[in-house]
């Protein structure tokens, strides 16, 4: 018969021999005579770990596996089927957010992007969004046959990202477009009545039992005309690659919009207007080219060429703001498209990875112009183009990292 203090012992040691498993995952095969040794699956998941994070701290290590000294030493080997076989391996022991992850820093850690212009082994990837940064940098280098394998991918991401993220913007646009356009004197069947009513509350007439409206809140009927002109300015440098992919997505749902007419750029020393693409932000992405230098300068004055009604119109600089080409004139360049009365802005980064790098004298310099410089999450840009389409307050600049 067994003790409730028998079973209480028995399940302390099982949490104990759960914790000294974890840290001799943790902390590799140096801490086995600590931790104990490992078997069967545990093993396996312990080579995946060995191969990417051993090899990276330890250039002198020898490839293969973890060695009779119980040091972290093995090694993906720069061979397609040595890393194929690791990414399924990782695929099985792991979720897909820590497999991401693991691929991003085997990338990073072994310098693999040679080896992803391998159709074989992109498709044994998961895909995510860095990847999709990664393939864009590779993009010139591809063979043909990746080159099919990367639109793949790259479209499985972005279609994943727009079943996340398109019909909340989609919305946000459309209902601020929609209180934009709001009239005084709207026709019967456009009449908004809850926001009537609310506004001629102080009118009931007790006698009656209802409100006479002093006024009428609506809609104007001018659905099918163009109510705003948007300007989309995006920098092409390689810190840039997840702003790149998010704004291509979020530019070809606005392109989608009859009320909106959307303008892409990309450019880094050079400019390349991608307005006849956006309908495929796949495209639009394939038409970018990661990396090199930038010349915001050049960008903006394009796309002042571009706006040919400044007071509906938006432009949205995508850029970290290092400037490689006339300073002054970037400045006196966004100073007349705000003093014209374009609605300007300019987002840092527009990404999940929080605060970016960035330059802080030329944010700190936009700033005095009026033109706010911030940071933003894909979730949150579809409420700042609500506000900037409402002409409502941004804010004041603020400093981020």
């Amino acid at each position: 018969m067994t003790t409730a203090s028998g079973a209480a012992a028995t399940d302390s040691s099982d949490l104990d021999t759960e914790r000294l498993r974890r840290w001799r995952l943790v902390l590799g095969g140096e801490a086995e005579g600590s931790c104990g040794a490992l078997g069967g699956r545990d093993q396996r998941m312990d080579n995946a770990l060995d191969a990417l994070y051993a090899a990276a701290n330890s250039k002198a290590a020898p490839r293969g596996r973890p060695d009779t000294r119980g040091q972290r030493s093995a090694g993906l080997q720069a061979s397609a089927p040595n890393v194929a076989r690791w990414l399924g391996d990782i695929r099985e022991f792991f979720p897909t957010s820590v497999v991401q992850v693991m691929q991003r820093d085997a990338v990073d850690r072994l310098n693999l992007r040679q080896l992803l212009l391998e159709p074989e082994l992109l498709s044994a990837v998961e895909p995510d969004i860095h990847l999709v940064g990664t393939l864009l940098s590779l993009n010139r280098l591809m063979p043909d046959e990746t080159k099919q394998t990367a639109r793949q991918i790259v479209r499985t991401v972005v279609e994943d990202l727009e079943r996340q993220l398109a019909q909340g913007f989609r919305a946000a646009v459309t209902g601020a477009l929609n209180r934009a356009a709001r009239t005084n004197r709207p026709q019967p069947r456009d009449i908004d009545w809850n926001r009537t009513i609310r506004a001629n509350l102080k009118h009931y007439q007790p006698a009656y039992r209802t409100i006479v409206p002093e006024r009428l809140i609506g809609y104007a009927r001018a659905a099918k005309t163009v109510k705003r002109d948007v300007v989309l300015a995006i920098d092409q440098s390689g810190s840039m690659a997840a702003s790149v992919v998010y704004a291509s997505l979020f530019g070809a749902v606005l392109a989608s919009m009859k009320t909106l007419k959307t303008s892409l750029v990309a450019f880094d020393t050079e400019v390349v207007d991608l307005t006849p693409v956006l309908t495929d932000p796949v495209d639009v992405l394939f038409g970018t080219q990661l990396g090199g230098g930038t010349d915001i300068n050049k960008a903006i004055a394009y796309c002042q060429s571009l706006i040919t009604k400044p007071t509906d119109s938006i432009f949205i600089l995508i850029s970290d703001l290092y400037e490689g080409g006339i300073r002054d004139e970037m400045l006196r360049r966004m100073a007349e498209m705000t003093a014209a009365g374009v609605q300007c802005i300019t987002l840092l980064a527009l990404s999940d990875e929080g605060a970016p790098a960035f330059d802080q004298r030329n944010a700190a310099a936009l700033a005095e112009l009026g033109v706010p410089a911030f940071a933003c999450t894909p979730d949150r840009f579809g409420p700042l183009m609500a506000a900037a389409i409402e002409r409502r307050d941004l804010g004041p600049y603020t400093a981020v990292g």
